[in-house]
């Protein structure tokens, strides 16, 4: 796998709508313009906005070759180092007929999203590119007050220095506040919650190294069958990383979505999994029992689960690197960047 470069203070990075273009609606540009000022001032960055990424998310939906072409000239582009997503969405998968992977994998750096941005990573992980699955630009960069301090310091340490050997610690808070998005509540913050559970380990102990892959397993479903879909063989050795969205799915959706992993045989090969804390703790514990259950079904008990991670929909959540070796230790509930995805 091909390591971009790690950004420096005056890089520029593009901002990119490849789902849902709401940035650019009139209700919510002014998200933008928190994240902008923001990037700019805590994190010393120039802000440029691909041509299509504010058109709104009727012109979004579309237009999946737009959105495409302007993830592609960013590549392209030799003065950005790096590409944020403005938001996940339901609709990234169209993008797929548009992609040319030689254009990522000669042109690489740092690229960055989550939720249906998986899609995008798994295009990258297809080209031989490392990506960073962590903050959006409407959701992280663009919250109202401040950033949470453990999102903003993953930013920092992860893509702007050298990580070797880094902790990935639990946050000592989350929240599982709502604060609509409305301009007459930018000075409104989330409330902030104590970390009861911190990393949990649901089965298996030991030490584990290998490169992490997945994404939200909401939109697996999505890829499974096309050409960015690894085989049985490109999971061997992987540790795959899952999170649930803000739909908050019912326990029997998980089941059926583990099912099918295993029913194509990836638990059998894979080293361990990794799950993100379920978005406002929802069926925190009854997912818990879910994991359990299906790789026992699979005759997977020896398999390793670390549970409660921060990342994705949960708040906060951090930035984890796919396609670069990570390790975990199941016995201690720790989690560590062995190297670093960047260069």
């Amino acid at each position: 796998m091909i390591k971009p470069k790690r950004l420096q203070k005056g890089d520029k990075i593009a901002i990119v709508s490849l789902s849902w273009g709401g940035l650019g609606d009139k209700d919510l540009i002014h998200k933008y313009y928190i994240a902008k000022e923001r990037l700019e001032n805590d994190f010393g960055l120039e802000v440029t906005v691909m041509p299509n990424a504010l058109k709104g998310s009727k012109f979004i939906y579309e237009h999946p070759e737009a959105r495409a072409k302007d993830l592609m000239d960013a590549f392209k582009d030799e003065t950005i180092k790096g590409i944020f997503c403005a938001i996940g969405g339901d609709d990234t998968v169209r993008l797929l007929p548009y992609i040319n992977y030689e254009v990522i994998k000669n042109n690489p750096k740092i690229f960055m999203g989550y939720s249906d941005t998986t899609v995008n990573h798994f295009m990258m992980n297809k080209a031989g590119l490392v990506s960073f699955y962590g903050a959006s630009v409407m959701c992280e960069f663009g919250e109202y007050v401040k950033m949470f301090d453990y999102t903003r310091q993953a930013v920092k340490d992860i893509l702007f220095n050298d990580c070797e050997n880094y902790e990935i610690r639990s946050s000592a808070v989350w929240s599982n506040d709502y604060v609509p998005w409305k301009e007459e509540n930018i000075s409104v913050a989330k409330k902030l919650l104590p970390e009861e559970h911190g990393y949990e380990t649901l089965q298996g102990e030991g030490f584990i190294t290998g490169h992490l892959l997945g994404g939200c397993i909401d939109v697996f479903p999505m890829i499974v069958g096309t050409d960015i879909w690894p085989t049985k063989d490109e999971w061997k050795g992987k540790i795959l990383l899952i999170e649930t969205s803000e739909d908050q799915i019912k326990p029997d959706f998980l089941t059926w979505y583990l099912r099918s992993l295993g029913a194509q045989g990836i638990f059998d090969v894979i080293k361990g999994i990794v799950v993100g804390k379920p978005q406002n703790e929802k069926y925190y514990e009854e997912y818990k029992e879910v994991y359990k259950k299906v790789l026992q079904e699979f005759n997977r008990q020896d398999l390793p689960v670390l549970y409660n991670v921060n990342i994705g929909h949960a708040y906060p959540n951090g930035v984890l690197p796919l396609g670069t070796d990570v390790s975990v230790d199941f016995t201690d509930k720790k989690l560590y960047l062995t190297e670093s995805p960047t260069v």
